[in-house]
């Protein structure tokens, strides 16, 4: 659904606009770590901290090409964690903690997660003031937001009282087909003002932004997609969203 591209061009856009950004890698899958260009293996990574390996959160951070954004790798032991932290004492609160030390150091943290409700993600939004949902304009993603909600509403109600839907963001959003246009339309329907205005279109740009490993601000500055992610961030400052 665009989200690790979405994590990643959203980091762009604010670095240039003065913003300094760490983005923490918080699937095991480590897509936004590649993407980024830096190391996730025989490097301390954010499983090192979910675990109590690594107790200084500052060893985990790397520097990237990319001025004013910094990046908490993560790996496929990261799988692991869940299995580790499940007969924890507030297991919820792991990566809460581990960011604490570091929150007063950046203007803006984005957690990229990976697309399931399991623990990891619950750490994700107990340690967040806001969530963002890139959504793409497919029927079946449309299905899965309801549930995405439900557990945000309950992480809020039982876990993290400061937890806010910033928004949901439509991702890969073909103009020339019908199917995307309705389901476009049924989301705004259902969720209203939550729905952000700008709406993110399918670029071949994307994909080779992350094989350069750099956000697509940077790889094509002056490309549509690039101008989308920046009003993207200008519409999430507007909104209050990011500071």
């Amino acid at each position: 659904m665009g989200k690790t591209t979405t994590t990643i061009s959203l980091a762009g856009a604010l670095a240039e606009m003065g913003r300094t950004v760490l983005l923490v890698d918080f699937d095991p899958q480590g897509a936004l770590s590649a993407g980024m260009g830096v190391k996730s293996h025989d490097v301390p990574t954010i499983y090192d901290a979910m675990i109590g390996r690594e107790k200084d959160t500052r060893q985990l951070i790397q520097p990237t090409t990319t001025a004013g954004v910094h990046v908490i790798p993560a790996n496929i032991d990261l799988s692991a964690a869940e299995v580790h932290l499940v007969n924890e004492v507030a297991r919820e609160h792991i990566l809460a903690r581990a960011l604490k030390p570091v929150m007063d150091d950046y203007d803006v943290i984005l957690i990229d997660c990976q697309p399931s409700l399991g623990l990891l993600t619950v750490n994700a939004l107990t340690a967040s003031h806001g969530v963002l949902i890139p959504l793409e304009c497919e029927y079946f993603a449309l299905r899965g937001v309801a549930l995405l909600i439900d557990t945000i509403e309950k992480v809020k109600d039982r876990l993290n009282p400061a937890l806010e839907l910033d928004g949901i963001v439509a991702t890969m959003y073909d103009a020339r087909t019908l199917h995307a246009k309705e389901v476009l339309e049924r989301v705004v329907d259902a969720f209203g003002d939550k729905v952000l205005e700008t709406v993110i279109g399918r670029t071949v740009k994307f994909p080779d932004a992350s094989v350069a490993a750099v956000p697509i601000t940077e790889f094509a500055p002056s490309h549509a997609g690039a101008n989308t992610y920046r009003q993207l961030a200008r519409e999430l400052i507007h909104r209050g969203a990011i500071a």
